[in-house]
């Protein structure tokens, strides 16, 4: 199987990274330092090479290392499938941020084509017991992986959806305008479902076929209205219409895909994974994870790039080694962020080691041997 691997990071004016650069060898990175050092900015920055807003779903201007405000700069040197590619993504103040790969400007959906990211961060361990924005959009970042267009979309649903919403709220009652808006939301919104739904197919077949000690989480998509799910275009174009008198009054579309719910179960314990520990529910998430990363792998020909941030948290000794061992079979370029070395310490000369510390406001990286741990 070909590599997937991020050769050489640099970051510029990136958040507390004012200069840095990372080189690898394509092993797996474990960065570890004090909480606040930037170590989650360097995940953050990687996350930028992916189509969207990155891990924390940030604005363009936040990303900026202040207060300096001239910018920032992330580019990657990247072997993808045999193939270096240079890479970098920018943006000045507050314009949107740009894209180039091999020197030349490039939309942010080809990123998804040239590599595969996927993400486990610390907000995500509430996935389950918080709203169902959050578990809709962590699906949607597992169909993007697998597609990176569901992006788009996504994009043009929201857009349409918005003008719909504007036109019900100031009580416009022509149909033809309804009509024009509500195709476009039912053409996406059916690739939406479909990507959705396809994606847990994808995610559950890895998992079934996958030994593993992690648990398995049985994933269903719902809605939370009397509508069904519809992956038929026309059949969403006659909901939107015939909702239409409600969601005036209500001055906001009711039904589509917006109002989806990502629904999981611990399949061992047939146990609501809301209802599960804090550590059951990590497991259930890195399971989900590594079953994704799985898929992708046949899909895509190279195991993707995998942000695990503060990976240790809510895991236990034999479950970290297990983690680290999964990611090693995988043959993974994991980027992994602890407090301390010691919560890699199975991951021996298997990876790379990076200190990150601050001093006076700015990150710092020191990158080590194993030896000199």
């Amino acid at each position: 199987m070909s590599e997937l691997a991020i050769r050489k990071l640099s970051l510029s004016h990136f958040r507390s990274h004012k200069s840095a650069t990372i080189e690898t060898d394509g092993r797996p990175i474990a960065i570890y330092g004090p909480n606040g050092a930037g170590k989650t900015n360097i995940l953050e920055a990687i996350s930028m090479l992916s189509p969207g807003r990155g891990l924390r779903r940030a604005k363009t201007a936040e990303l900026a290392h202040m207060p300096d405000n001239v910018g920032w700069k992330v580019s990657a040197l990247i072997d993808s499938l045999g193939h270096m590619h240079e890479v970098t993504t920018s943006a000045t103040n507050d314009t949107s941020r740009t894209v180039k790969i091999d020197d030349k400007t490039a939309p942010q959906m080809a990123l998804g084509r040239l590599a595969r990211i996927v993400w486990l961060v610390p907000v995500m361990d509430r996935l389950w017991v918080e709203g169902a924005e959050g578990r809709r959009r962590f699906l949607d970042r597992l169909a993007m992986s697998f597609e990176p267009s569901h992006a788009e979309h996504a994009m043009a649903y929201e857009r349409a959806m918005r003008e719909r919403n504007r036109m019900l709220k100031d009580g416009v009652t022509d149909p033809s305008w309804y009509a024009a808006i509500e195709g476009q939301m039912a053409d996406a919104g059916a690739k939406i479902e479909t990507n959705r739904l396809s994606t847990i197919e994808r995610i559950t077949h890895a998992q079934e076929q996958a030994e593993t000690s992690f648990p398995a989480a049985i994933l269903t998509l719902q809605s939370t209205t009397d509508a069904p799910l519809m992956t038929d275009a026309a059949d969403l174009r006659t909901a939107f219409s015939d909702s239409r008198p409600n969601d005036m009054r209500a001055g906001r579309t009711l039904i589509g895909p917006h109002r989806d719910d990502m629904a999981a179960t611990y399949a061992i314990k047939d146990m609501d994974a809301k209802l599960c520990s804090t550590g059951e529910q990590k497991a259930l998430l890195v399971s989900l994870i590594l079953s994704n990363a799985r898929a992708l792998a046949e899909d895509f020909g190279a195991a993707p790039i995998i942000l695990l941030d503060e990976v240790g948290a809510h895991l236990d000794t034999d479950r970290r080694a297990a983690l680290y061992d999964e990611i090693a079979a995988l043959g993974a370029q994991a980027w992994m962020t602890g407090t301390g070395a010691e919560l890699f310490d199975t991951m021996g000369d298997r990876a790379l080691y990076m200190e990150v510390t601050d001093i006076e406001g700015l990150s710092s990286i020191r990158p080590h041997e194993i030896g000199a741990l």
